[in-house]
């Protein structure tokens, strides 16, 4: 068993309250729910309204099927307009650890 683990720190663009932030961070949460089935939630900067930290997982009997999802994950948050990608941190844990 592998698990895969991204942690994306963004920037949002024209936010002015938690409340537009909630409009700008959901929708990327729920696409990729919807998309790639995997894990995941708003993990960080919650009381900050220009930054948000997500947090993903997914889990497969393969690495390759892992990092190939975790690949696509990042691809569709880096393609968003509205957030600026800050950094992105990777982690793989397998059997051994």
């Amino acid at each position: 068993m592998y698990v895969g683990t991204l942690s994306f720190d963004l920037l949002l663009g024209d936010v002015r309250s938690l409340k537009e932030k909630r409009s700008v961070v959901r929708p990327i949460i729920a696409e990729l729910q919807r998309k790639y089935a995997v894990s995941v939630a708003e993990v960080g900067g919650q009381d900050l309204h220009r930054r948000a930290e997500i947090g993903l997982a997914v889990v497969s009997g393969d690495t390759g099927h892992v990092t190939d999802v975790l690949d696509r994950c990042e691809r569709l948050v880096a393609a968003r307009p509205e957030v600026e990608l800050l950094s992105v941190r990777r982690r793989l844990h397998g059997d051994e650890d």
